[in-house]
């Protein structure tokens, strides 16, 4: 039971409601801002539900609830209810104070670095404690949970799941990392990323209660742990009806392996990552991976190098695991639609997730209720396809035309979008940035109610599906493809932007510059949509993004560039920008010899980086330049936070 709050502009006051799990929520839209889901009201409201209803509010703004006398009670409840008007702002205050408590919780400066937690527990066994503390462990079995690991696509793989089992008519809890911009993106409900009262609610509840439990043994669990404790938690506690989890890192000593039973368990494409993690070899990464299969609960796989292959046959074998193949999703099947999520590598995550999804509705008992009359093999269900339409995952082969850009007088800035940083995945953006840039996109419109038209409308407003539609005007632009790289010192930029080059060049696609600029995120800082974006560039380093730019000129003309390159790279740039010609004249007036790095530039911030882009496109209504956003979803989640304000 759960207190549901309206906080607006307007003075909407809303009850506590206790509901039967078999009620379905109906949407209510007020004439506000934001539409909100509200419970039916129930009969009657006891005092049971009253203390709880104090307690909530009290952990929505980050304090401890003690009990106190009545009267003390009514008059601490007259106040909150008269700073009603001031809950906005109290919210907001209270979100950015859980950020400041989630950013405490980084035990590691930077990627690939060891936490400095050091206790007598092994990390699961740690979990297991914390979920006892908060009385969740023994209501994890009833979340109904489809569990995916890989190296590549499962996050993809986890949205088309919890699309499809959307539109099935099921109550659906997403939990996927990383964020790109807001921590609640992490957690999904019906489609929808967690409200921040409700995420509020659901964090102080925990936060308190892990806090009053510590001791020298047994700290505050660090951040992706403390998030997936919250993530079983808003799950349970908002009675989903199918969980999907995604694995973090690895999958046998993953913070998500608490789970014990499972409904199905899928692995994506495993590839070459995380390997101070989790090892040099494919079969040990495979190992890892396959680590959160259960005894003799299902799981599936899509097509595998044979050293992956091996060892997850082996493992599947070990423990009576029905391990299934399954083939990309065959197009025919879309009935002439595309899917939500390009890319044709999709097709490899679409088909996983179909297969999860039939096993899930099978293994529950759901398939003969949702689907009585279809036959499974000869009919691909509209509630599937709608899924696969409808799913999102930001920050992935995403595409978003500037709006700043659109006018008459202006030329046109579009960015694509896509956090590859691994070789395997690098390959797989190179080949959809190719094709995108040659074709115009239409994201087909099929829905089962007006309530999708008006959910797929604010997904497309808030800028997480957005796709050309094509222009007459369009055809006579002259076209430049730039790209914006970064990625963090644990990648290795020699495999990574060669990969991307020659991927590129095999299609036609070649890039008339590359921008080098470093992200606004850190490693160790939480922050939300509404953060501060930094603004103190005095003391940046550099270095590393002119190594990248390094690398780039060598790409392309070889090492005639090094020397050259050398001595520009004593140059400060920290308080220059690119002429305005750099983006115009032709790429093969670079001449390295020369001094004239008409290839490449490194900008000192993002920011800059987006309103110099801006300006340029501005000035000459006959470019149209086409963005690249690539080597890091930290760089990716940056871009978006600059283009929504």
């Amino acid at each position: 039971m759960f207190p549901m709050f309206v906080h607006t502009s307007s003075y909407v006051m809303c009850e506590i409601f206790r509901v039967s799990h078999f009620h379905k929520k109906r949407e209510c839209l007020f004439p506000l801002k934001t539409p909100w889901n509200c419970s039916l009201k129930p009969a009657y409201v006891d005092a049971n539900d009253m203390t709880e209803h104090r307690k909530l509010r009290f952990r929505s703004t980050g304090f401890n609830y003690h009990k106190a006398s009545s009267q003390d009670m009514d008059k601490i409840e007259s106040n909150v209810a008269d700073e009603d008007c001031l809950q906005d702002l109290a919210l907001s205050n209270s979100y950015e104070t859980a950020m400041e408590a989630l950013s405490s919780l980084i035990t590691r400066q930077k990627r690939g670095s060891l936490s400095s937690v050091v206790d007598k527990f092994e990390k699961l066994d740690r979990m297991r404690l914390y979920l006892k503390i908060l009385d969740l462990e023994e209501h994890i079995a009833d979340l109904k949970i489809i569990h995916v690991a890989g190296t590549k696509g499962k996050g993809s793989t986890c949205a088309f799941c919890e699309g499809i089992l959307r539109e099935c008519g099921f109550r659906t809890g997403l939990f996927t990392s990383p964020h790109l911009i807001d921590v609640r993106e992490r957690f999904r409900i019906d489609g929808l990323d967690i409200s921040e009262d409700k995420f509020l609610l659901y964090f102080w509840d925990c936060w308190n209660r892990l806090k009053e439990q510590v001791t020298e043994n047994l700290p505050m669990p660090p951040l992706f742990q403390f998030l997936t404790i919250l993530a079983f938690k808003i799950f349970i506690s908002e009675q989903v009806d199918v969980a999907v989890i995604e694995v973090g890192l690895g999958g046998m000593n993953d913070s998500t392996n608490v789970i014990k039973e499972p409904i199905v368990c899928g692995i994506t494409s495993l590839g070459m990552d995380h390997t101070e993690l989790l090892g040099n070899t494919l079969g040990q990464i495979a190992s890892h991976k396959a680590g959160i299969f259960k005894p003799q609960i299902p799981a599936f796989t899509v097509p595998q190098l044979s050293e992956a292959m091996d060892v997850l046959q082996e493992k599947a074998h070990e423990l009576t695991v029905p391990l299934k193949v399954v083939a990309p999703l065959d197009q025919k099947k879309l009935e002439g639609i595309k899917l939500s999520l390009s890319g044709d590598h999709q097709f490899s995550n679409a088909g996983l997730a179909v297969s999860l999804c039939e096993c899930w509705l099978q293994r529950t008992g759901n398939w003969g209720k949702v689907f009585q009359n279809d036959n499974q093999e000869a009919h691909f269900p509209e509630a599937f396809l709608r899924g696969l339409v409808t799913a999102r995952l930001s920050g992935r082969a995403q595409v978003i035309h500037d709006s700043s850009s659109r006018s008459l007088a202006s030329g046109e800035l579009i960015f694509y979008l896509d956090g590859a940083h691994s070789p395997e995945s690098m390959e797989a953006c190179a080949k959809w940035f190719s094709s995108a840039v040659q074709e115009n996109k239409i994201l087909p419109q099929l829905f089962s109610s007006p309530n999708d038209v008006r959910c797929m409308k604010e997904v497309m407003g808030n800028g997480y599906i957005q796709r050309e539609t094509g222009s007459s005007e369009g055809s006579n632009k002259i076209s430049k493809k730039i790209l914006l790289f970064n990625c963090m010192e644990v990648r290795d930029p020699q495999v990574l932007l060669p990969q991307l080059v020659n991927t590129c060049g095999s299609s036609g696609t070649h890039f008339s510059k590359a921008i080098f600029v470093p992200s606004m995120s850190r490693y160790n800082k939480v922050t939300s949509g509404a953060s501060a974006i930094p603004s103190d560039t005095s003391s940046r380093d550099l270095s590393w993004q002119f190594s990248l730019q390094r690398l780039w000129e060598k790409i392309k003309h070889g090492t005639v560039a090094d020397s050259a390159l050398d001595k520009s790279s004593k140059f400060d740039s920290t308080m220059n920008l690119p002429p305005r010609e750099f983006l115009y004249e032709d790429a093969s007036r670079c001449s390295p010899t020369d001094g004239n790095f008409a290839c490449s530039a490194v900008i000192s911030t993002l920011p800059l980086t987006i309103k110099w882009l801006r300006n340029c496109v501005r000035e000459n209504p006959t470019l149209r330049v086409q963005v690249l956003v690539t080597g890091s979803l930290h760089l990716v989640g940056d871009v978006l936070k600059l283009l929504k304000r």
